[in-house]
């Protein structure tokens, strides 16, 4: 199982073992990673699921697919080169050793 670490806004470390194939949404939820708030269940309809990724997992992901591109474009923490939606990154060996940060608000 793939590992990936969550940084929360307030600097708190949690290190997961993330299930192949869920989305790392579904991953934080199930672990109760405080802040992703996935508000509409991973239909990419809110934004609520906002995460950073850090730089190498980013380019091992490669960029954004359009709508996830557009609606990054509407979340309420400050867009930066490396946010994503966690609801639209399926786990697997390419994310293992991620550290996602968590914005300090989704709302």
């Amino acid at each position: 199982m793939p590992k990936l670490t969550f940084i929360s806004s307030s600097g708190d470390r949690h290190e997961i073992a993330a299930s192949n194939g869920a989305s790392v949404m579904e991953c934080a939820v199930e672990h109760g990673i405080e802040g992703i708030v996935a508000e509409c269940g991973g239909s990419m309809s809110c934004g609520t699921c906002h995460i950073y990724l850090d730089q190498e997992a980013y380019e091992r992901l490669g960029i954004p697919a359009t709508a996830e591109n557009d609606l990054l474009d509407f979340v309420n923490a400050p867009r930066r080169p490396t946010s994503r939606l966690s609801c639209q990154i399926k786990v697997d060996e390419h994310l293992d050793g991620a550290v996602i940060s968590v914005p300090q608000s989704q709302y």
